[in-house]
């Protein structure tokens, strides 16, 4: 088969497309036909070997992760004789970025509890945006901002695949006051997708505005949560779901601090994968989310596909159609 292999970290130059042999799946395994994969920052970060600590979890001197890849959606192809859940012909789609990554490949195996079966309603392309983005966007929102129907949000980075669904999940949520922070290059696809309003960061620093905002959900941290606090009402809450580490680990290290001092809330959040698959499902099939998605391209073109990621070009999720 062919797969996106990682030999060493530095730069996405260095990855190649080769020809390996398909994977086999253990007894608890599930062998995956990958129709659809996409672009995380996983996938930047773990190329590059940087922030430090990929280089704990991944391998410190080289990586021990040979194909990155972290959501697929496609067909069951073979299952372990312990595996219950699914069988051959199954359309399934997952997060697996606990279980080894692999989505850059035509196949992948992983364990059974990573996957879920995908709605016919969604298509393959859909499916490989959902499991990750989507996931931290309603962590985001729901779980650690605790949104409420006619409160303000703004979203740092709202020209992604976080940014994107969540503005949808929002407005499902019933916030009408969305305004969206990014390059203006993006401006159109925000409004398209539901932001009220725009801003374009290389020109205005949104911490330094007049408005404020119930809550803030942040996919590109570059300030200090300090920062953040002037443009929160009184009891609101920041929530961030990536970005720069020291400016995470401020977040974890001042929490309480913060809190105590000032009543107001900043998360970080964990994210819990798969875990929230069904409620997306259903606002989904009610037509209240549609997936912006970047591409699809193909296999060969991963490489420049995560460099023009890790620039902040890309518009929604970028998508890859692995092709056997």
């Amino acid at each position: 088969m062919k797969a996106i292999v990682l030999t060493q970290y530095g730069s996405p130059e260095d990855l190649e497309l080769k020809d390996i042999e398909k994977p086999t799946p253990n007894d608890d395994e599930v062998l995956v036909k990958v129709h659809a994969t996409s672009v995380n920052d996983w996938d930047w970060c773990l190329v590059r070997g940087t922030p430090f600590y990929i280089r704990l979890l991944c391998g410190w001197r080289k990586p021990n992760i040979q194909i990155p890849g972290a959501e697929v959606a496609g067909q069951v192809e073979a299952v372990g004789a312990n595996v219950t859940r699914f069988q051959s012909g199954d359309a399934v789609y997952g997060d697996i970025s606990e279980c080894g990554f692999g989505g850059f490949a035509e196949y992948v195996c992983m364990p059974e509890t990573a996957l879920a079966l995908k709605p016919e309603s969604m298509t393959f392309t859909e499916a490989a945006v959902i499991p990750h983005a989507a996931m931290l966007a309603v962590q985001g929102l729901i779980d650690a901002g605790q949104l409420q129907p006619g409160q303000k949000l703004p979203i740092d980075g709202a020209g992604g695949g976080v940014g994107t669904l969540g503005v949808q999940i929002a407005k499902a949520i019933g916030v009408k006051d969305l305004t969206g922070v990014d390059r203006a290059s993006k401006f159109a696809l925000m409004r398209s997708v539901g932001f009220t309003r725009t801003i374009d960061y290389t020109q205005t620093d949104f911490t330094e505005s007049e408005e404020r905002y119930d809550m803030i959900l942040d996919t590109k941290t570059n300030h200090s949560p300090f920062k953040y606090l002037p443009v929160l009402n009184p009891g609101g809450t920041y929530v961030t779901v990536g970005g720069l580490t020291p400016r995470l680990f401020q977040v974890l290290l001042f929490g309480l601090i913060i809190r105590w001092l000032t009543q107001k809330t900043v998360h970080l959040v964990n994210l819990q994968p798969n875990k929230d698959l069904a409620y997306v499902n259903e606002l989904l099939a009610a037509g209240q989310l549609k997936p912006e998605i970047d591409g699809p391209y193909h296999l060969s073109d991963v490489p420049r596909l995560i460099q023009y990621f890790g620039a902040g070009q890309h518009q929604g999720k970028v998508v890859i159609t692995p092709k056997s």
